[in-house]
């Protein structure tokens, strides 16, 4: 049997733990041994998995060339390129970086080999190992982080600020626009606050206490806010980078025409002022350059997706409950409780993982939403045959729909800045859920009962 290889209890275990380990351990203890875990479970997986694609009696080979590609992408900047834009493709944005010392995981291949020559056929297996494997492959860790800005500083006319990536990024026209260059002084501080040179009582500084420029117009005497990006936005960036975020380090250049101020956001990038006072955030593309696009491209609303996945899956629930009202016991309804577990069982890993974070693809959201559409489908069909009132009926898909509008309307608005506050986005959609779901059930409920006492 073909899958039996990819069925086998070592190669289940191998699958489950490559996603334990990718979107919860790697994230709570981040290092060697996590690192390394990845790409250990990762072989064992790859090499049954990639036989499936070869012709039959393949296996050798599949086995051989999973290590010949994992060599390659490992040891050379054009193999990790390559699979970057391969897993970008096949499961949202990825960043795979060239490391040899991943090579330590080869002799994970050995162990696949062995479960290959110990398999044995368990066909139902297939059921569960197929997609499973897929997953635990397609759904891959986060994209590789951005560089985080950790220092600015000015040199005459020439503005530079430095990253964890080891590259700095030069500016020689106020900030207006940069270029990558080699950083010539790694090793130097950079300075929390500074004043003009020609105006010594107008002062900047970073707290340190979010992603803020405090300003003194009296030589540090007293402070008000410059610029400042609000809680609520502040806690999108955290969701983000997947860590806090704040001002390190500030840099005010002297101009011809007034001043400029350039301020380190760890990795949101930069924020600068220019000559007139206005503000803006440069973000870091994916070769570590510094560019406005990069900045406004992360201000879209898509740090809610497992707020939407319970909003979907609430409104599937709503649906059914609506349904199972309206039988009113007229026969026992089985697709009522599948319907709910079907859904339940094919949102819960989106809802529990954030699919931007862990790269998961499109193609993958689309599957989970198909089930969930089985699932009211058949909810729907089971419905129809217990000749449950067509007004019974709509008025239960329009609760479910309602539901799910009533929850996700709320955390979108809160995703592009209105509430600013994510603990009112929570409430307005428990109020609006609860209150639609209760005033929908109970005319369903009104509807069956008269319907049922109609002769």
């Amino acid at each position: 049997m073909r899958y039996a290889w990819l069925c086998h209890p070592v190669t289940l275990v191998a699958a489950s733990l490559l996603l334990v380990n990718d979107h919860l351990l790697k994230q709570a203890w981040p290092g060697f041994v996590t690192g390394k875990l990845s790409d250990v479970a990762g072989l064992v997986v790859a090499a049954p998995l990639l036989s499936l694609l070869l012709l039959r009696k393949a296996d050798l080979a599949a086995t051989l060339l999973t290590g010949a590609l994992f060599t390659l992408v490992k040891t050379t900047e054009t193999g990790a390129e390559a699979a970057s834009l391969a897993w970008t493709f096949v499961a949202g944005p990825s960043h795979v970086l060239a490391d040899p010392s991943d090579l330590l995981a080869l002799p994970a291949l050995g162990l696949a080999w062995w479960v290959r020559k110990h398999e044995a056929p368990r066909r139902w297996l297939a059921v569960v190992g197929v997609p499973l494997a897929v997953l635990a492959v397609a759904a891959t860790g986060p994209a590789g982080s951005p560089p985080a800005a950790d220092t600015v500083r000015v040199d005459g006319g020439r503005i530079t600020v430095t990253s964890t990536w080891g590259s700095g990024n030069v500016s020689t026209d106020g900030g207006r626009t940069w270029r990558l260059a080699p950083d010539r002084d790694q090793d130097a501080q950079g300075q929390k606050s500074m004043c003009v040179p020609r105006e010594p009582r107008r002062c900047y500084w970073v707290r340190g206490d979010g992603v803020r420029v405090m300003q003194s117009d009296d030589a540090s005497v007293t402070w008000q806010p410059s610029w400042e990006i609000s809680p609520g936005r502040l806690e999108i960036l955290e969701r983000i980078y997947g860590e806090r975020v704040s001002s390190v380090s500030l840099a005010v250049q002297a101009t011809a025409r007034g001043h400029v101020v350039v301020v380190a956001n760890g990795r949101d990038g930069v924020a600068v002022r220019d000559e007139s006072g206005r503000w803006t955030r440069l973000g870091y593309d994916p070769s570590g350059q510094l560019t406005a696009g990069a900045a406004t491209a992360m201000d879209g609303g898509q740090e809610v997706h497992g707020e939407l996945a319970v909003a979907l899956l609430a409104g599937v629930w709503a649906i059914v409950a609506g349904l199972m009202i309206a039988a009113r016991g007229r026969r026992r309804i089985a697709t009522h409780w599948i319907a709910p577990a079907l859904a339940t069982g094919s949102v819960l890993p989106y809802v529990l993982l954030d699919p931007v974070a862990s790269g998961v693809s499109a193609m993958l959201w689309l599957a989970a939403s198909a089930l969930l559409l089985a699932a009211v489908v058949l909810a729907i069909v089971e419905s129809v045959l217990a000749k449950i009132p067509s007004t019974a009926l709509w008025q239960a898909l329009g609760t479910g729909v309602l539901v799910a509008l009533g929850i996700a309307a709320p955390f979108r608005g809160w995703a592009f800045g209105w509430p600013d506050s994510y603990d009112v986005a929570l409430a307005m959609a428990a109020f609006f859920s609860v209150a639609i779901g209760a005033l929908g059930l109970t005319l369903v409920r009104r509807t069956a009962r008269t319907h049922s006492a109609q002769p």
